[in-house]
């Protein structure tokens, strides 16, 4: 008895980090996409999926503070994509597609750096837009 109990706790552990990536078609509405232009306020470049956050100013002036989902540093480095590629105050574009559950939330598909280049910032085998492009891999 003594050893699962010792064994559940580390179960838990294992499966934890798997609860955290989901599907595109999971949050994201790919009926949705939108084009997100705004200043980055702070980058998590974490695993299982990375996020960076825009200021974006929308037509009334308001300012919104958006969650842009991109895939984990593995995948966006192979792509090109660095962390020190981007640092608080850049301003980026980004093309993604909205969350379901209406939050301000957008899975990053394509985004343009300050340096001019675009990346491709989705999570390998998630299902979504671009997914089966070599190129995104």
């Amino acid at each position: 008895m003594k050893l699962s109990f010792r064994l559940f706790p580390l179960a838990l552990m294992v499966a934890a980090p798997a609860l955290a990536h989901h599907s595109f078609a999971a949050e994201f509405d790919g009926n949705k996409p939108v084009r997100l232009v705004g200043r980055i306020t702070k980058v998590e470049w974490t695993n299982p999926h990375s996020y960076f956050y825009l200021d974006v100013t929308g037509a009334n002036g308001r300012v919104t503070n958006w969650a842009c989902e991109g895939g984990g540093p593995g995948a966006l480095s192979r792509r090109g994509w660095k962390k020190g590629d981007i640092k608080i105050g850049d301003t980026l574009i980004v093309d993604g597609y909205l969350a379901k559950d209406g939050s301000h939330t957008v899975d990053a598909r394509r985004v343009k750096l300050p340096d001019g280049r675009f990346v491709y910032g989705g999570t390998p085998g998630d299902g979504g837009p671009g997914d089966g492009d070599p190129r995104n891999r």
